[in-house]
């Protein structure tokens, strides 16, 4: 009985003392990985609630408005163009994983095969839309203004021989009209939960020299917390290595 009382006292000891920390974060690998340190996270007395959204605009806001801690979900062209446009002050407080963005088709095998005036979705944010049409450009399939500007525009299209028609989705909800269309631009957390292997499924993806790390954001206020450096510290770990490369097999590569 004894034992019993001082394990419930120590329950309630570590309750009372642990602090909690609310991070917003894409369903897959994001939400994965924040589930994967939660135990580590507990041992430091940080209680760790991860809150699954499936778009790219609520977390950034509501890490803002302070309703929520932290997010894991985006790169920092991203949050860069984000701040701008919405005048918050987010900020990353460090780089956990790479995921490359590739091209899918359910129609073709190769790029080379895509008929004359063949429908390609792109994302609708500005860094990812971006993003497309310079792998895009990469792979010669158009040409740019400038390949290397990652706000690049379909109005940036100098070159295209066979007339592909660009449309532009948000980038939660582009697999679900891949078979719709002729070629699809997703970013590689939309693919895994659409079920889809980037390194088999991709008619091109990003290469490893990608710049587009997947960062841990917060508000300027709350960079330096006790919390937010233990999480930080939390997914920089081997054991974190480990998890992404042997769960994800290459379609997310680590970063540290």
């Amino acid at each position: 009985m004894k034992r019993l009382l001082a394990a419930v006292a120590a329950v309630a000891a570590f309750s009372a003392h642990a602090e909690t920390l609310t991070v917003a974060a894409t369903p897959v690998p994001h939400a994965e990985i924040l589930e994967f340190v939660k135990p580590a996270l507990a041992k430091e007395g940080v209680e760790l609630k991860v809150k699954v959204f499936t778009d790219y605009v609520q977390p950034n806001v509501q890490v803002a408005e302070k309703r929520l801690d932290a997010n894991f979900f985006q790169h920092q062209p991203y949050l860069d163009e984000f701040n701008k446009a919405k005048g918050t002050h987010l900020v990353s407080v460090g780089g956990v994983h790479l995921e490359p963005l590739g091209a899918y088709s359910n129609k073709f095998k190769q790029l080379e095969e895509l008929p004359s005036g063949a429908t390609v979705v792109i994302p609708n944010d500005a860094t990812n839309g971006g993003r497309a049409l310079l792998l895009l450009a990469k792979a010669g399939v158009i040409k740019l203004k400038d390949n290397t500007n990652i706000l690049s525009t379909v109005k940036d299209v100098t070159g295209n021989d066979k007339g592909l028609k660009f449309r532009e989705l948000e980038a939660a909800t582009i697999p679900r009209v891949l078979t719709q269309v002729d070629l699809a631009l997703i970013n590689t957390n939309y693919a895994l939960e659409a079920k889809l292997n980037p390194e088999k499924d991709a008619l091109v993806i990003e290469g490893s020299d990608s710049p587009y790390v997947n960062i841990l954001v917060t508000r300027e206020d709350n960079k330096d917390s006790d919390a937010v450096k233990k999480l930080v510290a939390a997914l920089h770990t081997p054991e974190v290595k480990k998890f992404i490369e042997e769960k994800y097999k290459g379609a997310v590569k680590p970063a540290f």
